[in-house]
């Protein structure tokens, strides 16, 4: 994808179709990772041909991996890995290259900390990652940049100091080839997280308490080869969802049902989103006239993200311009990161009747009647939250910097035409 490339879209058009979720990018990403644990073949299904997925496969080839990857089927062979030195280009692109800490440890007993990107969404501590390592045996070298080094790794008990999701994968993984019972404690427990558990348990560990925040690993001195299938993702049926009812649009989301969307599907519900399950489907009728549901006191209600199983973070944008479009008051609160509503300036430009409180509070009224504008997407979240705007909005919107969509959504702008949207990929 060339970094000119941008969206023109055509807003205020409703459909009446379906649209099918990818892989959940979430898992994908620690799940390449967890391959390079065992020099034995691994086969991973379902996987999102998506910016991030892209660039992890490309960091594994340069480490020495030999991969394949075709029709969402990612065949990685790690047994003649040369190396444990990250292109720094390349894992400068993606918050995710920290998830190779864990198996190139294993491997080489040293390994350099990659100088990791990914969203600019706050700040995104690494701390949890080093404690841990720290705490199994690690030693850690600041001189001149973070080095990673270690002899006699040990099984342990460890409490988080907050519910990483990237430094528990990281954790899973070092402790899965530690002979003993390593305890995780405040670990974080969201679907991608357990999805890793559960391929690493056909690879050989035994877990206990895979979904809660006590995790308990008993690691073995070898993993197998495995195939595994990546779940769907929650977050992009959570987008979806969003979509279908900002655009007053009849959508069948298909295969795109599990028991995570529980935790989310409530929360659209209260503001206003009709929503039925069809076996694996989702149904969203977004023709329904929509109003915000009071608290039981008729309160304002609050919106918050918490650590899994609570709302996710990766859908508070979403949510916000959702609630657009339904009549009432709403506050969103994004407890988790301190810049990931300044996006919504771009919603005011548009018409959107929201007050950004602070960088971690919005007070959104509906309904509001948006227009087309021109705008650049921050991150992943922020960037589709503004295009479910532009194909809400009247009239045209142009979308640049869509490399920040295509990080998260496999194959956007195509999905979306087919579903009847009027979308353009345009250089």
């Amino acid at each position: 994808m060339k970094n000119s490339e941008y969206f023109n879209i055509k807003g205020s058009k409703s459909v009446n179709s379906e649209i099918e979720v990818s892989g959940n990018k979430n898992e994908a990403l620690p799940v390449i990772a967890a391959a390079l644990l065992t020099k034995e073949k691994v086969i991973l299904r379902n996987i999102p041909a998506i910016e991030d997925t892209k660039i992890m496969i490309q960091i594994a080839k340069e480490l020495g991996c030999v991969a394949e990857f075709e029709n969402n089927t990612l065949t990685i062979e790690s047994s003649p890995l040369t190396t444990s030195s990250m292109n720094d280009n390349l894992s400068s692109k993606i918050r995710s290259s920290l998830l190779f800490v864990a198996p190139l440890l294993h491997r080489f007993k040293s390994v350099k900390l990659p100088n990791s990107g990914g969203d600019k969404i706050g700040k995104r501590r690494i701390d949890t990652h080093l404690d841990g390592f720290i705490k199994m045996g690690a030693k850690l070298e600041t001189e001149r940049f973070h080095t990673l080094s270690i002899d006699k790794p040990q099984a342990v008990y460890h409490l988080f100091d907050e519910a990483s999701v990237m430094a528990t994968e990281n954790i899973i993984m070092f402790a899965s080839l530690i002979e003993g019972k390593t305890t995780i404690y405040n670990a974080a427990c969201e679907p991608h997280v357990q999805g890793l558990c559960n391929m690493l348990s056909k690879m050989g560990v035994k877990f206990e308490g895979i979904g809660t925040n006590r995790l308990i690993i008993n690691g073995v001195k070898q993993l197998s080869g495995v195939e595994h299938t990546i779940g769907s993702d929650h977050i992009e049926t959570g987008s979806f969802i969003g979509l279908a009812a900002s655009t007053n649009s009849n959508l069948r989301i298909k295969n795109s049902y599990t028991e995570h969307m529980d935790v989310i599907i409530p929360v659209f519900r209260k503001i206003g989103v009709s929503i039925e399950i069809d076996g694996n489907d989702i149904l969203v009728d977004g023709t329904k006239e929509r109003s915000i549901v009071s608290d039981y006191d008729g309160t304002i209600p609050v919106i918050s993200d918490q650590p899994w199983p609570c709302f996710p973070a990766d859908l508070t944008s979403i949510v916000v311009v959702t609630a657009l479009f339904s009549k009432g008051t709403i506050v969103v609160h994004e407890k988790m990161f301190e810049a990931r509503l300044l996006f919504t300036d771009n919603l005011i430009r548009m018409g959107g009747k929201i007050v950004l409180c602070d960088p971690h509070r919005v007070v959104v009224n509906g309904p509001s009647k948006l227009k087309g504008i021109e705008m650049s997407s921050p991150d992943i979240r922020a960037g589709m939250a503004l295009l479910i705007a532009a194909l809400a909005a009247k009239g045209s919107s142009t979308i640049r910097n869509i490399r920040q969509i295509d990080r998260g959504y496999q194959d956007i702008d195509n999905r979306l035409k087919k579903a009847g949207f009027n979308i353009e990929r345009k250089s």
